[in-house]
């Protein structure tokens, strides 16, 4: 494959953790990749990281909380690449662990909504424009079990005790983004899908998660680089659907 052809991946908050390991697992595949991150000097370490590696790999500086800094990376990506086939939304925040609805402060759902599903539409609407131009696209939501509305209403759900409202709430709104992207986007060759990537090891999942990055990544990677006619609009853990 020339480099014109090479596919190219955009995965936010990919400076660590989930989203430093999918970059490298779909940069492992031959798939230039573009490193988002709102921090410049970590998102340029990681770039340089997985440039010591062999990876193709370049830096994208990106806030999905900003509308401006989103057009502003959606235009580097056009003018430096010119086209761009895999969006993987991984940025998301969880600030909210000690609340539970009836105490959930409006700030800081608010907030949450912004990062964890208001900037993955925002985003999935610009690049959906490139991936038009291709007739080619693949975008992955990182969503959570813990925003499974079936687990939620559920008393005997193993997550009941779980709090974090404004995580849970903005996890459920991102599969509801997954599922009307792709409604409006079936015949187009762009699959979207949501995952759950299990409870991993990061900062976000702390030390006692039983999953190393690199198995969570391995359903988003998956869904990243479906083949035409794969699957689109539904959530997956481990490769497998399910409940919303």
């Amino acid at each position: 494959m020339t480099t014109a052809e090479k596919r190219i991946a955009l995965v936010t908050g990919a400076n660590k953790g989930i989203g430093f390991e999918i970059a490298r697992q779909l940069a492992q595949q031959d798939i230039t990749v573009l490193i988002g991150a709102r921090d410049q000097d970590r998102g340029i370490a990681a770039t340089k990281q997985m440039q010591s590696e062999g990876l193709d790999a370049h830096f994208i500086l990106i806030d999905v909380t900003r509308a401006t800094s989103i057009e502003a990376a959606i235009g580097k990506i056009k003018d430096d690449f010119m086209r761009l086939d895999i969006l993987v939304n991984n940025a998301g925040i969880m600030i909210d662990t000690q609340s539970g609805i009836l105490e959930l402060d409006p700030v800081v759902f608010h907030n949450t909504l912004d990062t964890n599903a208001t900037g993955p539409l925002l985003l999935a609407q610009a690049c959906v424009r490139i991936m038009m131009a291709k007739g080619y696209g693949r975008i992955v939501n990182m969503a959570s079990t813990l925003g499974s509305l079936n687990e939620i209403a559920s008393p005997d759900s193993p997550y009941a005790a779980v709090l974090s409202p404004a995580y849970r709430l903005s996890k459920m709104l991102l599969n509801g983004i997954t599922a009307l992207l792709a409604m409006e986007l079936r015949g187009t060759n762009i699959l979207v899908n949501s995952a759950c990537p299990g409870w991993v090891r990061t900062d976000m999942g702390g030390d006692q998660a039983p999953l190393p990055p690199q198995q969570g990544a391995e359903t988003p990677v998956w869904l990243a680089t479906l083949p035409d006619g794969g699957p689109t609009g539904g959530f997956f853990r481990e490769r497998q659907p399910i409940p919303w």
